[in-house]
C-alpha cells in the first residue's frame, strides 16, 4: 500500500511541475572537441622573444610583458585572403616582418579552417598570436581560407566546422558569444587596448557586425555551455 501511495504522489508531482521547471532540469551537454590537425608553425625562443618585445610597446602599460596567453577573454574570426591553407601556414610560419605594420613577430593564428572544413592548430592556446591589433593580448584567433565575409558563411563545411571549434573554445574558456567577434568589430570590443597611440582605430574589414550578428546566431543556436562552464 505504502509503495502505491508514494507512486501516486510521483506522478503527481511530474503532473503538476511546471514546464519551465522540467525544461530547465535538462542538462547541458559539454561541446565535444572537433577533429583538429596540429600543424604548427615555428615559435622557438627567438618568436617567443620578440613576442614578449611586441607585448611592451602595445600593452606595456597595463601588462607584464609576456608571450603567453592568459586567461583569454574573446575569439577573433578572420578569413586569409588567401587560396589555400598551405599558403597561410606559410605566411604565417616565415618570421619576417609584416607588410602592414613591419613589425616582429610576424602575424599568426591559433587555427585555420580549411574550405573542406579541416580545422588545423598552428600555435599552442597557451601562446600569443598577432591577429588583431589591441586584442592580441587576451584573444584567440581563427581564420578561415576564403577571400570574403560571404564565401565563409555560405561554406557548409568550413561553417559547420568554424561552428564547432568555436563553441568547443567558448565553453572552455568561459567566453560570452558577445565576444565571439569578427575583426572589423575589433574596436567596440570592452578588451580593446593599445599603448601604440597610432594604433588605437586600426582595424581590418573581414566579418563585420552584420554578418557576425547572422554567425552568433547561428553558434547561439547550437547551445549554451553546461554548469561547469557557466558563462561570466
Amino acid at each position: 500500500m505504502l509503495l502505491a501511495v508514494r507512486a501516486l504522489w510521483a506522478v503527481v508531482a511530474l503532473l503538476t511541475m511546471p514546464r519551465h521547471a522540467s525544461a530547465s532540469a535538462q542538462p547541458i551537454s559539454a561541446p565535444r572537441k572537433p577533429p583538429i590537425t596540429w600543424d604548427p608553425i615555428p615559435f622557438g625562443p627567438e618568436r617567443k622573444a620578440q613576442m614578449v618585445a611586441y607585448v611592451r610597446r602595445h600593452y606595456g602599460s597595463f601588462m607584464k610583458p609576456t608571450w603567453r596567453l592568459i586567461d583569454p577573454h574573446v575569439i577573433v574570426i578572420h578569413y586569409t585572403e588567401s587560396p589555400t591553407f598551405q599558403s597561410t601556414w606559410n605566411t604565417f610560419a616565415s618570421d619576417v616582418p609584416d607588410p602592414e605594420l613591419h613589425e616582429l613577430p610576424n602575424t599568426c593564428a591559433h587555427f585555420v579552417i580549411d574550405r573542406n572544413g579541416r580545422i588545423y592548430q598552428l600555435v599552442s592556446l597557451g601562446t600569443m598570436c598577432r591577429h588583431t591589433v589591441g586584442l592580441n593580448w587576451t584573444a584567440i584567433g581563427i581564420e578561415n581560407v576564403g577571400y570574403s565575409d560571404a564565401e565563409v558563411m555560405n561554406d557548409r563545411a568550413q561553417m559547420t566546422s568554424d561552428l564547432r571549434l568555436v563553441r568547443w573554445l567558448r565553453c572552455r574558456f568561459h567566453v560570452e558569444i558577445k565576444n565571439v567577434i569578427g575583426h572589423n568589430e575589433s574596436l567596440s570590443s570592452p578588451y580593446h587596448r593599445e599603448d601604440v597611440v597610432s594604433l588605437r582605430t586600426q582595424t581590418h574589414s573581414d566579418f563585420n557586425h552584420a554578418d557576425m550578428q547572422v554567425y552568433r546566431r547561428r553558434l547561439r543556436a547550437l547551445g549554451g555551455c553546461p554548469a561547469a562552464y557557466t558563462e561570466r
